[in-house]
C-alpha cells in the first residue's frame, strides 16, 4: 500500500485560497491515479477532484470546478489541490487516495487514505 499524508489545512476566509499537499511514500506513487475527497460533519465523503497517472488529465466535482486545480508531480511523489475563492460550503476535511482506475468519483475504488486535513472557512 500506499501511505499518505495530507497537509495545507487551516482557517481561511470566504474567497480566500489554500494550498493542499500530499506526500505519498511506500509503493511507487507514479502507479497510481489520485483523488481528492472531503468530508464535512454529517455528510458522506464527496469526491472533489482527481488526476490520471500521468498526462494530466484530470476531473472535478461540478461544485469545485473552475475554483480548485489538481496536480502531481511524481519526481517527488505528492499531489497537490489549489483551492480558490473558498466558501463556508468547502469547509470539511480533506482526504487524498489512490486508486488503480483513472479519474473515479466513487471512494470505494479508492484504496489508500491519508489521515485528513481540515479545512474552515469563515463568512
Amino acid at each position: 500500500q500506499v501511505q499518505l499524508v495530507e497537509s495545507g489545512g487551516g482557517l481561511v476566509q470566504a474567497g480566500g485560497s489554500l494550498r493542499l499537499s500530499c506526500a505519498a511514500s511506500g509503493r511507487t506513487f507514479s502507479n497510481y491515479h489520485m483523488g481528492w475527497f472531503r468530508q464535512a460533519p454529517g455528510k458522506e465523503r464527496e469526491f472533489v477532484a482527481a488526476i490520471n497517472l500521468n498526462y494530466g488529465f484530470t476531473r472535478y466535482a461540478d461544485s469545485v470546478k473552475g475554483r480548485f486545480t489538481i496536480s502531481r508531480d511524481n519526481a517527488k511523489n505528492t499531489v497537490s489541490q489549489q483551492m480558490d475563492s473558498l466558501n463556508p460550503e468547502d469547509a470539511a476535511v480533506y482526504y487524498c487516495a489512490t486508486s488503480t482506475i483513472p479519474l473515479a468519483t466513487h471512494p470505494t475504488v479508492y484504496t489508500s487514505w491519508g489521515q485528513g486535513t481540515q479545512v474552515t472557512v469563515s463568512s
